[in-house]
């Protein structure tokens, strides 16, 4: 495997190795490259207001544009395999500005640093002999960091459709009350149709990339809803690592309800755009994650490179 040295890399590395992963697709994102956007609404339920000051927790309904998509960077990735699926959210505040919420259908990431993450998309890349990733690698990354062993052979789920997936927002986040307080949070994407997943078999019988259709047709029957559910952390819960889960069995807060109602009326505008973890708004603070940081160096690194179409 290779040697990645420790100390914080630099974004034009990490995202220099995500292109050797997945290839090079100008003009597209180097993750999550297919994607597609939607309108919504989210509606509080005022659960949340004692604990943060964040307007759009507690007041009003907010409207919403929500991306979903493939976690890979080739553009034509295949809907009917195993990989993590996103689904960003920006809430348009009534101040005029907004805040995003991304996650994915996996509850851990597969690092704890971001040197780590560059050490594991270094051992994905593809051997040029027989073009999949040499597994040994992986073995070897997951041998060298042992608590990732878990994050790392999570298998992600292939969803009836996007409207039938949970998604995790992976990492902790701080919402902060009127008064100063301050409560570790973690968030999730809770579909209100249920969960529902394809087995391999049934998948291999879909279209490549059925998602999207499946999206649409299932808006002609009516709005899709998602409740987003809140984990407020405990006293020896981690919010530096998003590849140690906390506790299951803990009180949750459901904070508001999401409801998806159209596809947007423009995509182009909407498919360039960058939904970044790190934009968050008065009331919520980032946590001391490492990864969370590093994502919207990484992100802006991505989205300088496909806006000059490279």
């Amino acid at each position: 495997m290779s040697s990645i040295p420790a100390a914080l890399p630099t974004a034009e590395q990490v995202v220099d190795s995500m292109e050797r992963m997945h290839g090079l697709y100008p003009g597209h994102r180097r993750s999550g490259a297919r994607g597609v956007c939607f309108k919504a609404t989210f509606t509080p339920t005022g659960d949340a207001a004692g604990l943060t000051t964040a307007v759009h927790l507690q007041g009003p309904p907010t409207p919403v544009v929500v991306r979903f998509s493939n976690s890979e960077g080739n553009p034509r990735s295949r809907d009917t395999v195993p990989v993590a699926r996103g689904m960003a959210a920006r809430f348009q505040l009534p101040d005029g500005g907004d805040t995003d919420l991304v996650a994915m259908t996996v509850p851990l990431f597969v690092a704890s640093t971001p040197a780590q993450f560059l050490e594991l998309t270094e051992a994905l890349r593809p051997d040029p002999a027989t073009g999949a990733p040499d597994m040994s690698q992986v073995q070897a990354y997951v041998a060298a960091h042992p608590h990732l062993a878990g994050a790392v052979t999570q298998v992600p789920p292939i969803p009836v459709g996007y409207g039938t997936a949970a998604y995790w927002a992976i990492h902790a986040f701080v919402w902060t009350d009127a008064a100063g307080n301050r409560q570790p949070v973690r968030y999730r994407w809770e579909p209100e149709a249920g969960r529902a997943e394809l087995s391999a078999e049934e998948a291999a019988g879909r279209p490549d990339q059925y998602l999207t259709d499946e999206l649409h047709q299932r808006l002609r029957q009516g709005p899709v809803a998602f409740t987003l559910q809140v984990q407020p952390a405990e006293e020896d819960d981690p919010t530096h690592d998003p590849a140690v889960a906390w506790p299951e069995r803990r009180k949750e807060i459901t904070a508001g309800r999401l409801e998806i109602t159209a596809p947007v009326d423009d995509q182009d505008y909407w498919a360039a755009q960058r939904f970044d973890p790190t934009r968050v708004t008065a009331g919520i603070e980032l946590s001391d994650d490492p990864v969370l940081a590093f994502r919207a160096r990484a992100y802006a690194e991505s989205y300088r490179r496909r806006s000059g179409n490279c």
